[in-house]
This record gives structure tokens, C-alpha cells and sequence, in this order.
């Protein structure tokens, strides 16, 4: 019988270090979000921030521009890049969770669209990581969704499986 501070099989962390682990990840304010945050400030761009009243709570509200943009986390939200792979421990508890935060993200564009907010997602693949564009190159991109008239767009690495580019 294992203790209650042993690692269960195929993890390296007792349940303790592990548990403060997943406690220190953000769900706000990562190091993506502020990249784009602070470069689109920069260019001029003002914005609203979590804004709890829409759909999804988009992490970059844009109220004259009726424009949101999503910054997502390619593990939470299981995007099909370099930056995810499923974990080997309690790999059903994960493909369920990432399959649940999959669906929620699908219902809130939706219901975005519905209530006439046009929609930009941006991977972190595009932001960090071997697959990532140059950080004017992203910011331009924000920059000409904002400015522009389409509806939705999704941004990736450069060389994602997903198939997606901007």
C-alpha cells in the first residue's frame, strides 16, 4: 500500500508538490497575453480585460471595434501542435478535461458570433515556442483583424499540424 506522499506510478511529484504546482499555473496574465497586451497598447490599440458579461470571457476586449481576441494555451485548450502532448498519468482525466475546456471554447465563439463580436484566436504556438511568429509579425496580424471587417480568424505556429497559419 502507497502512502499518501509517495508519487503515484509514472509521475515524478507526490500528490503534495504537484497540487502546489497546478496551483501557481495562471489563468490570466500569462506571458502571452502580456506580450500581445503590451504591444498592442503600444500601437495604440486600447482594451477591456476579461470582461465576465461576454460569452467565454475573452482575455482582450475591444468595445469600439466590436472585436475580442482569445489568447489560448495550446495544453489547456488541446490545440494540435508541438506544445501539446496528452499526459501519460491519468490520461482519461485529461483527454476528458481538455475535451470539456474544447467544447466550452466552441459554445462561447459561437455565442460570441451571435451577439455580433468578431472573434481572433491566437494560439501560443504563434507566440512562443520553435513554431512561433516574429512578435511584429503577430502584432501586425492583430493589428489588421482589428482594423479589418472579417468575422473570425485563428492564428498558429508556422509549421502546426493543425493546418491553420492566419
Amino acid at each position: 500500500m502507497k502512502s499518501a506522499s509517495q508519487p503515484p506510478a509514472n509521475d515524478v511529484h507526490t500528490p503534495e508538490v504537484r497540487s502546489y504546482n497546478m496551483s501557481r499555473i495562471r489563468g490570466r496574465d500569462t506571458k502571452p497575453e502580456l506580450l500581445i497586451r503590451r504591444g498592442l497598447h503600444a500601437r495604440g490599440f486600447r482594451f477591456r480585460l476579461q470582461v465576465r458579461e461576454l460569452p467565454g470571457r475573452p482575455d482582450l476586449v475591444f468595445p469600439k471595434r466590436c472585436a475580442v481576441l482569445l489568447i489560448h494555451g495550446c495544453f489547456w485548450h488541446g490545440h494540435n501542435c508541438h506544445l501539446f502532448r496528452l499526459p501519460a498519468t491519468r490520461s482519461d482525466f485529461w483527454a476528458s478535461k481538455i475535451a470539456a475546456n474544447k467544447a466550452r471554447d466552441a459554445r462561447a465563439s459561437v455565442a460570441l458570433a451571435e451577439v455580433g463580436w468578431r472573434t481572433l484566436t491566437l494560439w501560443e504556438c504563434a507566440i512562443r515556442g520553435r513554431e512561433r511568429w516574429p512578435e511584429h509579425e503577430i502584432l501586425d496580424i492583430c493589428e489588421a483583424f482589428l482594423n479589418g471587417s472579417a468575422s473570425s480568424q485563428e492564428v498558429t505556429g508556422r509549421c502546426s499540424r493543425s493546418g491553420s497559419t492566419g
